[in-house]
């Protein structure tokens, strides 16, 4: 009984702590009514962090059971076994905003959002497999198909596991809509396919879903349900849904936020200096549940940099392995869970001292990076950036619903497409057509400096196979390879990245052109080196 006063008094001592953080203190605003006993104060004596949360805000009248089922069984007997189930369908938040619901879930196809493959003569690399050659990815890249199809389309590709998950009743249902094993069947783990690849791990599912929060410890440390390194598909069958509202919306209070566990650690290890920092800070206060399982950041007005960076940036996605000795990584470390929020110049540094790479090139051993979609790091410091745009006010503008009230679209669209809400509501003096030409023109300028820059990494590769097999010095080698790590990690981040550099154009032209040059100095070093032994094999006259 003492222990349970302590605990109380505990709570209380900290939820007052908790208050006194300006950013989570309730807001002046009169509250909606409260619930007539709804059994919340009782919940509050644990749950302090929840109170600081909801009371007075948005949220403030609704039920702890709105949300959680079996509430009254674990009030009247708390404990582990009576722990009350946490609704994280997006309907629940849909009930009730049903125009940010419905666009979710639209489909976008106006926008040819159809299956679309990276590594084909019309994709954004259609040197991928030569260029990726070792890689999983050079089974089936696709590009991506909207948040809808988040789960799905990483679940039903042709480099993951074996490509066993297939859509119910074939490609008819490709566009279908629901709750993944609706949409999908597993057909067993001895359904390999051939020409497919067996990747997949669950650090990289937190970002396609939010049905894991409370199954998943922070960073993917030992002590929850699943980790780092669980079996992927024992972690796919508790995945029903596609990341939801809670990702960036906190149920409780309504406060905007981030759930993202490797982006709170990077952006609260150096929270003056990271990209998303103004003036030496950034908004976004690190609140922890269960003694550290878990934590979210809360922030007290929308940043949805940040909020979008929890998927729309660069992390790992292999087990991976040390430049210092060449010793596998494997998902024990937590560095198969790690943001490193750099941009195209910065990056191959940052994992360098990291000691981390993803795989070798098939062809020339060249350790490389294998990059996922930067768009966090690439429009941080660029125009729109420093005018203060975020990413909602371009591919979430403000719609009309059906009953005249404006929302947001959560469809999140490609602003070309609806550049009349995207485009024209700052840049008041232009037209829609304008816009969409002077999109069209940044993106066809990177475009071609994306394939100048395949084109030469290319003939690095083919080089180096002439050079290698003429038997030019180990050393002169090394000197290629270094060239190749180097062109690589400046080329592949754009064919990652999803603006076709329209994020920041200044950067993609500085990096890409980067590519281009390390790439021929590759060629140069093996070219004078075969020149030279050539040479030297001249007969005499």
């Amino acid at each position: 009984m003492l222990k349970q006063r302590l605990a109380v008094a505990a709570s209380i001592v900290g939820l007052g702590a908790l208050l006194a953080i300006p950013s989570l203190a309730a807001p002046k605003a009169k509250p909606a009514a409260k619930p007539a006993n709804d059994g919340r104060e009782q919940c509050y004596m644990c749950h302090t962090e929840v109170k600081a949360l909801k009371e007075a805000s948005k949220h403030a009248a609704l039920a702890c059971s709105v949300c959680h089922d079996k509430t009254k069984e674990h009030l009247a007997n708390p404990g582990p076994d009576t722990k009350p189930v946490t609704k994280l369908d997006p309907a629940v938040c849909g009930s009730c905003h049903k125009n940010q619901y419905q666009s979710f879930f639209t489909p976008h196809y106006p926008e040819g959002g159809s299956r679309k493959e990276k590594g084909v003569p019309t994709g954004r690399s259609p040197m991928q497999d030569k260029l990726l050659a070792g890689h999983g990815f050079t089974f089936e890249h696709a590009e991506p198909r909207g948040h809808a199809f988040m789960v799905v389309d990483q679940f039903a590709v042709d480099r993951f596991q074996g490509g066993r998950y297939q859509f119910k009743g074939g490609w008819k249902n490709y566009d279908k809509i629901g709750k993944t094993w609706d949409v999908l069947e597993d057909k067993g783990a001895s359904a390999k396919l051939t020409e497919t690849a067996m990747a997949g791990n669950p650090t990289c599912i937190q970002c396609k879903t939010s049905d894991l929060i409370l199954k998943w410890k922070y960073l993917g440390e030992k002590g929850g349900k699943f980790d780092r390194t669980s079996n992927v598909n024992d972690v796919m069958k508790d995945v029903h849904n596609p990341v939801g509202c809670i990702e960036c919306h906190d149920p409780h209070g309504t406060q905007p936020r981030v759930i993202r566990d490797a982006l709170i650690a990077a952006i609260d290890k150096d929270p003056a200096k990271n990209i998303f920092a103004k003036n030496g800070k950034t908004d976004l206060k690190v609140v922890s549940f269960r003694d550290g399982f878990r934590k979210i950041g809360v922030m007290e007005k929308t940043d949805s940099r940040m909020m979008c960076a929890q998927c729309h940036v660069e992390y790992n996605c292999n087990p991976g392995t040390q430049w210092s000795d060449g010793k596998p990584v494997t998902f024990a470390s937590d560095r198969t869970n790690h943001f490193p929020l750099k941009n195209a110049k910065e990056i191959l540094a940052h994992y360098k001292q990291l000691d981390f790479f993803d795989f070798k090139h098939a062809v020339t051993g060249a350790r490389l990076i294998k990059l996922q979609h930067p768009e966090a790091e690439t429009y941080a410091g660029s125009v729109h950036d420093k005018a203060g745009v975020q990413c909602h006010q371009c591919h979430m503008p403000k719609l009309k619903g059906k009953d005249g009230k404006p929302y947001s679209t959560h469809g999140v669209v490609k602003p070309i497409n609806m550049a009349k809400e995207s485009c024209i509501s700052c840049h008041k003096d232009s037209s829609v057509e304008k816009a969409k030409w002077q999109i069209d023109t940044i993106r066809n300028y990177t475009k071609g400096k994306m394939r100048k820059a395949e084109y030469w990494l290319g003939q690095l590769i083919d080089t180096y196979l002439v050079a290698s097999r003429a038997g030019v010095a180990p050393a002169v080698l090394d000197q290629a390879r270094a060239k190749h790590e180097e062109a690589h990690v400046l080329w592949e981040y754009w064919t990652a990245e999803n603006s076709d550099g329209f994020h920041n154009p200044a950067l993609a032209r500085e990096t890409l052109t980067g590519s281009i040059a390390a790439s021929k100095a590759g060629v140069k070093i093996l070219n004078d080196a075969m020149a030279v032994a050539n040479k030297k094999e001249e007969p005499k006259k």
